[in-house]
């Protein structure tokens, strides 16, 4: 007989209940990824909005310079290319589209910020996977509405800017639940190496979302955005036919699955008061464990079944209000930490490609190729820091660390234009890895800590709510990072530079308490488990 194949006998070695956690985190990184490839596209696309404007200006410089060299018996004509007619994109083709492009973006994320607060408190109340599925589809659909603004040749702000505002409220139903479906079916055990791995889900998202963008920038800028949006719809209905929320979901399954012939033989007859007793018989079999055999002879004999009252508790924990959510210890120190770390890394996320574009001067596709080794960074950062964190039970430290090392790292990305290729990449990963590090960390390990302290008292219902809190105040950061950068790189990129560098600092400072606390303590604990004083 052939000896069975390595590859199967890995697939055995797994039983059902890792089939399943792997199915989730499979599942769950593939949706977010989703998400994070439907947002990249209108920082690639910003580039290409404004490019042609450009190439006009320098177009009518040429002309009127030929103009002006020509016979001396030809009078001169001005130029005949007027920009604010013949530029590509309207309305953003003005010298404030600067301006415009940063409103664009502090719209989405501005409501993406607010609406992150309700979401979380509505995603407790309602099913998950239906709850992720119906968010899905509608960011599909204005994700694709986007794109189709270059296909009937739209050029009212206004539109734009519905659809971002329509499109960021619908995305906040992502985050809050994945999290709690990733954490009802993982533990406290390695979460910080786990969630750093399962949240490289965001950087995959960007790196896909601008290969997929800039494979059209230039020739089609409304299929950067349509493809995408077909991809996270498509997303939304595999969430609806797979995503398994809690394991005890699955028990209805097994219940329903389980074969009568192999229950247990009963036996009734009349007892006394004419009462019926039932009775279990056990007969001798070989799959006996241990245990049995030393509650129960080998021969056969019959239990009587006591009668079970099953009562439904009334008083079973109800969601957790938004308050209740705010006094766990913790959570605010991470929230506001959140906000200026959040500033910091969606300040790249919306505006490295045009940076790149014009400290570098690389046309549109280049710089968006080059911006994914900062997302590549951001991975091994996020990994990097569950790992540390989980070695050494300090989370809040861990984040510190790498804010600390994260400030002189950008201000040597902010002379990127005095560099070659070489060391340009090597920044780029650097710069990602400490950006993004306690980012990650903060929004998946430490939430999930919190959505789980004991202060809740085994109150399994204020995940979600804990998440969305936090992610909601650095969400703030998100929506304030782009627009700030909009406004000050009119007056040159070392004040963007200047502006991260600050956020950075504040971030640091707010973590310092519990950064004292956890070095204080005599025992290096995981976060979960730390007893953080009250505020």
């Amino acid at each position: 007989m052939a000896p069975v194949p390595p590859g199967i006998r890995l697939f055995v070695s797994f039983d059902r209940d890792q089939w399943y956690k792997a199915l989730t985190f499979i599942l769950t990184f593939l949706l977010y990824t989703s998400f994070h490839l439907s947002r990249k596209p209108i920082s690639i696309v910003k580039s290409e909005l404004h490019k042609n404007c450009s190439s006009v200006i320098e177009l009518a410089t040429m002309t009127s310079s030929s103009s002006s060299s020509s016979s001396d018996s030809q009078q001169a004509s001005p130029p005949s290319l007027h920009t604010d007619m013949d530029c590509s994109w309207k309305p953003f083709d003005k010298s404030n589209y600067k301006q415009l492009l940063g409103a664009m973006d502090y719209s989405f994320l501005c409501a993406y910020a607010v609406g992150m607060y309700l979401s979380g408190i509505i995603g407790e109340r309602l099913p998950i996977r239906l709850y992720l599925t119906v968010g899905m589809l509608t960011s599909g659909l204005f994700t694709c509405l986007f794109g189709l603004g270059y296909v009937y040749n739209i050029h009212s702000l206004g539109f734009y800017i519905f659809v971002q505002v329509a499109n960021g409220l619908v995305q906040t139903t992502g985050w809050p639940s994945v999290v709690t479906c990733i954490s009802n079916w993982f533990g406290k055990g390695r979460r910080g190496l786990i969630m750093g791995l399962w949240n490289s889900h965001t950087s995959v998202g960007n790196i896909l979302g601008s290969l997929i963008a800039g494979y059209w920038v230039s020739s089609n800028w409304g299929l950067s955005f349509i493809v995408p949006g077909l991809l996270i719809a498509a997303m939304g209905i595999v969430c609806f036919f797979f995503l398994i929320e809690h394991p005890n979901d699955l028990k209805s399954i097994y219940a329903q699955n389980s074969s009568p012939g192999k229950s247990v033989p009963t036996k009734s007859w009349n007892g006394v008061n004419g009462n019926t007793e039932v009775y279990l018989q056990y007969k001798d079999n070989k799959t006996q464990s241990y245990d049995t055999e030393l509650l129960l002879p080998r021969d056969s004999v019959r239990v009587p079944v006591q009668p079970v009252v099953v009562v439904k508790n009334d008083s079973e924990p109800s969601a957790i209000s938004f308050m209740g959510a705010l006094r766990i210890p913790g959570v605010i120190e991470f929230s506001l930490c959140l906000l200026f770390a959040k500033l910091v890394s969606y300040t790249f996320l919306f505006w490295l490609p045009l940076y790149i574009t014009k400290a570098a001067h690389l046309d549109a596709k280049k710089a968006g190729d080059l911006s994914t080794l900062f997302d590549v960074g951001g991975i091994v950062g996020g990994i990097l820091s569950g790992v540390i964190s989980d070695k050494l039970g300090k989370r809040a430290t861990t984040c510190a660390v790498m804010l600390l090392l994260a400030a002189p790292t950008l201000y040597g990305f902010s002379m990127i234009s005095e560099f070659g290729l070489g060391p340009t990449i090597g920044m780029l990963l650097v710069c990602g890895g400490l950006v993004n590090g306690p980012y990650a960390l903060i929004t998946t390990a430490v939430s999930a800590d919190l959505g789980t302290h004991k202060s809740l008292k085994g109150n399994a219902r204020a995940l979600s709510t804990v998440t969305a809190i936090i992610d909601g105040t650095g969400s703030v950061g998100a929506a304030l990072g782009p627009l700030l950068a909009g406004l000050l790189s009119a007056g040159g990129w070392d004040q963007v530079f200047y502006m991260l560098m600050t956020a950075d600092f504040l971030a640091l400072l707010l973590l310092l308490r519990l950064v004292t606390k956890e070095l204080t303590s005599s025992k290096s604990r995981p976060i979960s488990t730390v007893e953080l004083k009250e505020h």
